[in-house]
């Protein structure tokens, strides 16, 4: 078991996929590509070095976190996290531990899908959107997940309505894991793609509450948030605005006026049903924009050709 844990820890999983990559870059020294991502990869650790840093210190100059406001929240929109999690352990546990662990390689694998379509580039500034913005939005509502804010006790916990003085870092609210995973489902490029990516999210959204990361609530402004990232991408600001303007508006309702939210949850109601709707529209736009569009939106060398075309002799070049 201890082997099995130390495998799908996290800093093993990022350097088997560093390893790997460079491996993979050997192989084909022609294809400009190959070190852009190996160099991605490098970046990724050291951003998640210094993105440790900037949480641990959030989460000193924010104690008072809103764990149990969460908790409550769960249970008036009437699908509280404890009840779920209790019913994805056992066989489900481990399994989904491994998929929420797996977020890093799947993002890395999926750019490789992603780029045969012409959509390499705006998937790479989805995920830069994401990695810079996602840290300050913990800042609104900061929140640990259950697993550190009830300890062991989490399946079962029964906390009041009031705020938590927690030395953990703040990084539950919104799930970047389900908005990440949102990404990878909006630029699935084809049939089968799509048929993938509903699975991985289907199982990250599991996992995230199998694991005790996060509650419910935070996969709302989440997928919020991915369209945001999305949108980005693509660079068309007005819709990225608008989504990243659901997010936020997510994080100060939950923040401010959580009292009311908890007594009138039909209001909290509306309002998740307003954000699955506007996933639901951005699901549909994405899926129907040509490749062609999608890679001339953001352009950049992680689309373009390995080699330049052959000119064969004899040709005229104009």
């Amino acid at each position: 078991m201890r082997a099995l844990a130390f495998v799908l820890s996290t800093p093993f999983i990022e350097f088997a996929a560093v390893l790997l990559a460079i491996i993979w870059m050997i192989r084909d020294t022609k294809d400009k590509v190959r070190p852009l991502l190996v160099i991605a990869l490098l970046v990724n650790l050291f951003y998640g070095i210094l993105l440790g840093i900037f949480m641990s210190a959030e989460g000193s100059l924010l104690p008072w976190k809103y764990d149990a406001v969460l908790w409550r929240l769960d249970a008036a929109l009437g699908l509280p996290t404890q009840a779920m999690a209790r019913a994805l352990q056992g066989h489900w546990h481990a399994p989904l531990q491994t998929s929420y662990q797996l977020m890093v390689p799947l993002m890395i694998a999926w750019f490789l899908v992603v780029r045969r379509a012409g959509r390499g580039g705006a998937l790479i500034l989805a995920y830069v959107a994401e990695l810079l913005t996602g840290p300050l939005l913990y800042a609104i509502v900061p929140a640990c997940g259950p697993v550190y804010a009830f300890k062991a006790d989490w399946l079962h916990a029964t906390p009041k309505l009031e705020l938590m003085r927690l030395p953990e870092m703040p990084n539950a609210f919104p799930s970047l894991h389900i908005g990440t995973a949102f990404v990878l489902l909006l630029f699935a490029p084809g049939r089968w793609s799509r048929a993938v990516a509903t699975t991985l999210f289907t199982l990250t959204a599991m996992a995230t509450i199998a694991s005790g990361e996060h509650y419910l609530i935070d996969l709302l402004p989440g997928i919020a948030f991915g369209c945001f990232a999305a949108e980005t991408g693509l660079r068309r600001l007005r819709p990225a605005l608008a989504m990243l303007g659901l997010a936020l508006t997510w994080s100060l309702l939950v923040r401010f006026e959580y009292v009311r939210l908890i007594a009138h949850p039909a209001a909290l109601r509306v309002l998740a049903g307003v954000t699955v709707a506007a996933a639901a529209v951005t699901v549909s736009r994405f899926w129907r924009l040509p490749a062609a569009e999608a890679g001339s939106r953001s352009a950049d060398l992680t689309d373009a050709p390995a080699q330049p075309p052959a000119v064969h002799m004899g040709e005229t070049v104009n």
